[in-house]
């Protein structure tokens, strides 16, 4: 098995609409287990960090002012090929160009405002929960099934 983990962040419209739980529901109910979960107000240099990839590009300065506009929820996720998984979870960066069922093409409309933002290969993820969680924040447990998976 190819067990991940994969970093998730509900943005502040995602909170503002009340989706948390809906969010979670979408991957627990996928099979991916919950490690790491916080909530908070951005600061602007978490969030420069964090988008740091999109500095000089004209979207930059709206985009650090909607990150920061309001609480966020970040997330640790994991399971077998992760990344991938939450990633068709979630959709198409533009709402407009996702597929019904998935979180973007279900709730939202524009790409900006587009609910939640998801890591899209294993360095983000790295770099993605190095940046919001320590070692010692990450919980190490097993699930009801991983226990049935690992007594056979």
């Amino acid at each position: 098995m190819s067990i991940q983990r994969t970093f998730v962040m509900i943005k502040p419209d995602g909170v503002a609409r009340r989706l948390i739980g809906e969010c979670i529901q979408r991957f627990e109910r996928r099979g991916l287990k919950l490690v790491a979960i916080k909530m908070q107000i951005l600061t602007r240099e978490k969030a420069e960090e964090h988008y740091q990839e999109h500095k000089g590009k004209e979207f930059y300065e709206s985009l650090i002012s909607f990150i920061t506009s309001g609480p966020t929820v970040q997330m640790v996720w994991e399971g077998e090929d992760a990344i991938n998984q939450v990633r068709n979870m979630i959709g198409n960066t533009n709402p407009l160009k996702s597929e019904p069922g998935t979180i973007r093409g279900d709730f939202a409309l524009i790409t900006q405002m587009n609910i939640v933002h998801a890591s899209d290969k294993t360095e983000s993820a790295e770099r993605e929960i190095a940046l919001y969680f320590s070692t010692g924040d990450i919980l190490q447990y097993k699930t009801d099934d991983e226990h049935w998976l690992t007594s056979k």
